[in-house]
């Protein structure tokens, strides 16, 4: 039997994406985002709210990066999901993560998160407060890599958000094989 849950946000997997800026003094920002997904090929959307600290931190040096959440940080990330830049100018210090300069944008990486998307700035529409950027790189720790040099998920484990029981998950089995497995009814 099926039940009617009203409207919710509800679509899975929503990604647990921190986006790091840099602050007016040069020093390291960063929130934490669910609703972004890539939007075309080199180019990935956010929704952020322009009262973010982050949203006139990436106006001002029109970069950003976008980095993919894992359980091994997961204290630090929610930290800096629940804690405001505006009322705490120091919040990515105090939450025990270290920033390195990125070589193609100008904002920083983490150097905790291994898979990082560095991103010049698109657009941004106040109105329904989406950001677009465009992927100038992908910065990925070697750690994540499988023995051909592509990206494993199963090694990377990106963190997942639940809205439904504001809960994170770790995405990491692999349960079928794109554009292949469909075939097999055809």
């Amino acid at each position: 039997m099926r039940k009617d849950l009203g409207v919710k946000a509800y679509l899975y997997p929503q990604p647990t994406l921190v986006i790091a800026t840099y602050n007016e003094d040069g020093s390291t920002n960063a929130m934490v985002a669910a609703w972004g997904s890539i939007s075309d090929t080199n180019q990935v959307a956010i929704y952020v709210a322009h009262s973010h600290k982050t949203m006139p931190n990436i106006l001002a040096r029109k970069a950003f990066t976008v980095s993919m959440a894992t359980a091994k940080n997961i204290k630090a990330i929610d930290y800096l999901g629940i804690t405001s830049g505006n009322k705490v100018a120091d919040k990515f210090a105090h939450s025990g993560l270290t920033s390195i300069r990125s070589a193609h944008v100008d904002a920083p990486l983490i150097a905790e998160l291994p898979l990082a998307l560095e991103c010049k700035f698109v657009s941004y529409n106040e109105d329904s407060e989406l950001l677009l950027g465009e992927i100038v790189n992908v910065s990925v720790d070697d750690s994540v890599l499988d023995e051909s040099g592509k990206l494993s998920v199963e090694k990377l484990a990106p963190v997942c958000y639940d809205s439904a029981g504001h809960g994170y998950y770790v995405m990491e089995r692999r349960v079928g094989n794109a554009f292949s497995d469909g075939k097999l009814l055809g």
